[in-house]
């Protein structure tokens, strides 16, 4: 009687062990918060037509932002994994440095940057606690920017217009694709829901381009580089089925 108690107690602590088990085929969703705390730098806004000219001592920052992250995770075996992750585009405003701090806000535009990665799990698949390093790439792209009034007037007294409804300069950011470095580790409480935690880490780069028109006719052309290269945390609740 001993030994056929003792028997069952180990069949069920080897199937709760495989319940846990993440394995070939099983699929993974999460959700949660994603944060975006650019490392960025700036190049001076600089004219390049009429008269190609620099700005002096011109310069800009990003701040940071958080958004809501989702990511879907396909095993496959109990090591590796391929993710893709996305999330709602988030928005960041851009500030002047330098000669045109004064002005503040510059503007804002929305990151596009769905991610896929390949992924490598430590542990045994059955176990609770897994560390892991992905690696993997994304693309990124700007949408809905805005400049400021602030910066719209800057510009127009440097080109010598009325800071008017008669002056007007809009701006657009180079799309690209860039490598991702990242590394976490996930927690599984119970067959399907767990938690996970990850950073990773994007060397990112991108340049506005700004047209400044008059009556609707361009007048002027300029341009500056950034670089983002953000760091991004990722708190997620997964859910395996």
């Amino acid at each position: 009687m001993k030994i056929g108690f003792l028997a069952l107690a180990a069949m069920a602590a080897l199937g709760s062990g495989s319940a846990l088990a993440q394995k070939a085929g099983d699929w993974q969703v999460g959700a949660g918060w994603l944060h975006f705390a650019p490392q960025d730098s700036s190049k001076p806004l600089t004219f390049t037509s009429p008269v190609a000219a620099v700005v002096p001592g011109s310069g800009a920052s990003v701040g940071t932002s958080d958004t809501l992250g989702l990511n879907l995770t396909y095993f496959i075996d109990s090591h590796w994994a391929v993710e893709g992750v996305m999330g709602v585009p988030p928005k960041f405003k851009l500030s002047g440095e330098g000669t045109l701090g004064p002005i503040g806000e510059l503007g804002e535009a929305r990151q596009w940057s769905p991610t896929v990665l390949a992924k490598y799990y430590f542990n045994d698949g059955d176990a609770k606690f897994r560390p892991y390093v992905g690696l993997g790439a994304t693309y990124v792209w700007y949408s809905d920017v805005k400049l400021t009034p602030g910066l719209q007037g800057a510009l127009a007294n440097r080109l010598g217009l009325p800071a008017s409804a008669l002056s007007a300069t809009t701006a657009k950011l180079d799309s690209s694709f860039a490598a991702v470095f990242n590394a976490g580790v996930a927690y599984q409480f119970d067959p399907h829901w767990g938690m996970a935690f990850s950073v990773s880490y994007i060397p990112l780069k991108t340049t506005a381009k700004l047209t400044t028109t008059a009556r609707g006719i361009p007048v002027a052309n300029s341009e500056a580089s950034l670089k983002l290269n953000p760091i991004v945390p990722y708190l997620a609740v997964t859910y395996k089925f």
